[in-house]
């Protein structure tokens, strides 16, 4: 009997696989059992037909850097996703090149920046300086009013239908608006978005505050902006791109009106170009605890040469090809991602990335948690915790994007801070929200062991922190709507949070009152509550101070109007 069900299951098992569409070439297999927190990594590589910032990187050269690309992915049997630019799309070379592809195990989508030949098509005027221009309000969907962004979408996606003979599932850029998002949803289907990691003025582009990895369902009136329910959010995942360091990359240009890069882009010699790095990242990615599931994106643009991503390129694929020989992780096209987080979402989860052991002898240690009402980032450092970065989400929140023009060369789009690291801080006085306790009449920062993560119900994550200066533990539990911190010690009770910024700092806070901080950007009102515990104002430099009630603080985070 035993041996008929096993002979059983195997056959279920293959029939599944087989019905999937998830065959054993390339890279899109799958374990037969689904890890309970999936590590899912999309190899996405983006192709733009021309480089006008460099007369050295000729059309033929971005070329043979994707030919190089292919050559290595199918050295390594990695699958992945090609997105074209519709300059890129419209050129023979390329169509030729990517139809060759196994569709088994490679997509082809869309890279949304505007070239000229695509608006020209669609009976505009080109205003660029290049035929592409980078600019927001050229180069980007933003750019354009939302009639002339139908057209630009229909012109796309008849040719890409011409050519391919069916529409592109992925679409993905550095961002798009959500007016675009939702009529590329509506009339052409598509199940998958990315746009580009958490970053501040880098290239012109900022993006801050927003669900800081793996994926979320964007507002109807805000595509950088998860929505709290499924009526108004567009339910095309958006996945956040390029690997982010969990660690370096947020403080990364501190002080100055732009951040470095410090991500998974095998073209930074720190990063992903950098072995020692690489590993490490990778070892966190999949070893350490994960809520829901795990995400990164690997690739590169081919602006930037193969001679500059070689090196990288050669360091990442056969190690993403071990991880996945190991079962540690998917590699997955785009397209298989969006379907398997629609199936799996009804709405925003909640998910985290951690990192339990930096690189090299730093001591540092990091959590992101993010659910569709928040994200908050709790950073370790010389053994003192600060609570880096919390900022609230609000589908109502609307971006300017969404129905109006960008008139300006750069884009930004925020969401509700809180508390914020790296736009409040200055480099000798970093923002952040600071442990502290009263022990025998002093005042005294707290310090601590390693943080231990563990995941008690589906959907929270529970940090217990032992401490040392005093004995006992901080217990942080994070869960979809609150944030929660009880101090087990019996030496003291006295014990609060101070929040603290650089002077000079233009913040959002209106007035702070015993339960409530009530908060004002971009002309929305929004309030910070606790459940448990109360606000003040001590003065001295410290913004407010959160002292517990009965030991503990709850902070509710899902109700902030």
């Amino acid at each position: 009997m035993k041996n008929i069900v096993h002979i059983f299951r195997i056959i279920t098992g293959i029939f599944c696989i087989c019905i999937s569409g998830w065959l054993p070439s390339y890279g899109q297999t799958t374990p037969a059992k689904e890890p309970s927190t999936p590590r899912i990594v999309n190899i996405v590589n983006f192709i733009r037909l021309l480089e006008p910032r460099d007369a050295a990187i000729t059309e033929d050269v971005l070329y043979q850097t994707v030919v190089k690309q292919v050559e290595i992915m199918k050295k390594y049997k990695l699958g992945g996703t090609f997105l074209l630019q519709y300059d890129a799309l419209i050129d023979p070379r390329y169509q030729k090149l990517l139809k060759a592809l196994p569709r088994n195990s490679f997509e082809i989508g869309a890279w949304w920046e505007i070239p000229q030949p695509q608006v020209e098509r669609a009976g505009m005027k080109w205003r660029g300086r290049y035929p592409w221009d980078w600019r927001a309000n050229i180069g980007f969907s933003t750019g354009y009013t939302p009639k002339e962004r139908e057209k630009l979408i229909d012109v796309y996606m008849t040719d890409f239908k011409k050519i391919f003979g069916y529409y592109p599932k992925s679409v993905a850029s550095w961002f798009i608006d959500s007016y675009s998002l939702e009529y590329m949803y509506q009339k052409y289907h598509i199940v998958a978005s990315a746009n580009c990691k958490d970053q501040y003025g880098t290239d012109g582009y900022t993006l801050w505050g927003g669900y800081w990895n793996q994926a979320y369902y964007p507002s109807k009136i805000n595509s950088y902006m998860p929505a709290q329910n499924a009526v108004n959010q567009i339910p095309v995942p958006i996945f956040r791109m390029l690997g982010s360091d969990p660690i370096r990359q947020y403080d990364n240009g501190l002080g100055t009106t732009r951040q470095g890069v410090v991500t998974l882009e095998p073209v930074y010699k720190f990063g992903g170009g950098d072995a020692d790095w690489v590993n490490w990242f990778f070892k966190s990615f999949t070893d350490d605890k994960a809520l829901g599931f795990n995400y990164t994106q690997a690739g590169q643009e081919n602006s930037f040469t193969w001679d500059a991503m070689a090196k990288g390129f050669e360091i990442q694929m056969p190690l993403i090809a071990r991880l996945r020989d190991e079962r540690k992780i998917r590699v997955e096209t785009m397209e298989t991602s969006g379907r398997w987080f629609k199936k799996q979402y009804q709405v925003t989860p909640a998910t985290s990335f951690t990192v339990s052991h930096d690189l090299g002898e730093s001591d540092l240690k990091t959590v992101w948690f993010n659910s569709l009402f928040y994200r908050v980032n709790l950073l370790w450092e010389k053994g003192n915790l600060r609570i880096r970065d919390l900022h609230l989400f609000d589908e109502n929140f609307p971006s300017v994007y969404t129905k109006q023009v960008a008139t300006s060369n750069e884009c930004t789009f925020f969401t509700l801070p809180v508390i914020d690291g790296y736009i409040w801080s200055k480099p000798d006085q970093i923002a952040g929200l600071r442990l502290k306790a009263l022990i025998n009449g002093n005042e005294v920062l707290l310090e601590g062991k390693d943080p231990v993560y563990t995941h008690p119900t589906p959907g929270s994550l529970r940090i217990s922190w032992p401490l040392t200066t005093i004995k006992g533990a901080l217990e942080i539990n994070l869960n979809e709507k609150q944030l929660s911190m009880k101090l087990v010690s019996a030496q003291t009770n006295n014990w609060y949070f101070d929040m603290t910024t650089a002077s000079g700092i233009k913040l959002p806070f209106e007035s702070i009152r015993d339960k409530q901080i009530n908060c004002r950007f971009e002309e929305t009102r929004y309030a910070f509550k606790a459940i448990k515990g109360t606000f003040s104002e001590p003065g001295n430099g410290t913004i407010f101070r959160l002292k517990p009630k009965g030991n503990s603080i709850v902070l509710d985070l899902s109700s902030i109007k």
